[in-house]
């Protein structure tokens, strides 16, 4: 049997506050603060790639301010002050540490990463692409978007602190051999040479001269899948 009283609609001490008394507020903005905290360092953690054409700070916001609106629509129980509470906490914190960057560079750097060179001169930085969370395919998906067919037509490609690649060309006379990108192309390496010619390291795109017969493994990386280098 079911003891419950009913609900009342419009009833302002429900809605506002439920049965918690107004210390409770305090309780809420320390309990946003921290989730706030909690979820920065998840975004940041989780790399470029998951905060792509959004800031750290803004995805933050969409997450604990969604589910802030969200509860107290639906659930009566959810009191309306302590969902105001959150977006205060949430407004103020994003205003404090969006400051905090803007006056320190190492803050900034932190929380927001910096731009990072992954391609120079038609070879890719492997320490560098090493060190962010961006796929060799994720690389190139993004070259080809740009019109790009092999390496050698890349002068430098940056990764941006929100996960976008930025990519500056050689002039067309300036173009040199390069790792084709091409899905088909890609398929085609080998460790075994055919015939002479120029070809391209599958890892790091460095284009060596070689003659029939085995190849050595790559100086810059140490890999040992060749495809023929295209342009």
């Amino acid at each position: 049997m079911n003891n419950e009283e009913p609900i009342q609609a419009f009833d302002w001490q429900r809605m506002l506050l439920h049965d918690f008394p107004v210390s409770y507020l305090g309780e809420v903005a320390l309990r946003t603060f921290v989730m706030f905290l909690i979820l920065l360092t998840a975004l940041k953690i989780s790399g470029k790639r998951e905060v792509k054409q959004l800031s750290v700070f803004e995805l933050v916001l969409v997450i604990g301010l969604g589910s802030a609106a969200g509860d107290p629509m639906f659930y009566h129980d959810v009191p309306l002050l302590a969902a105001a509470v959150v977006f205060v906490v949430m407004m103020g914190s994003y205003k404090f540490f969006t400051r905090l960057s803007d006056k320190s560079k190492p803050v900034r750097e932190f929380l927001e990463g910096k731009p990072v060179y992954v391609i120079e001169n038609g070879c890719i930085l492997v320490q560098n692409f090493d060190e962010e969370d961006l796929g060799l395919d994720e690389l190139f998906a993004e070259l080809r978007m740009a019109g790009i067919e092999h390496l050698g037509q890349v002068r430098t490609a940056i990764l941006e602190h929100n996960g976008e690649v930025s990519i500056f060309q050689f002039k067309d006379d300036e173009v040199k051999p390069g790792l084709p990108i091409l899905p088909h192309k890609l398929k085609e390496s080998f460790d075994t040479l055919s015939e002479a010619g120029h070809y391209a390291c599958c890892q790091c795109g460095q284009v060596v001269e070689y003659g029939k017969g085995p190849v050595s493994t790559c100086q810059r990386c140490d890999h040992h899948r060749w495809v023929r280098a295209q342009g």
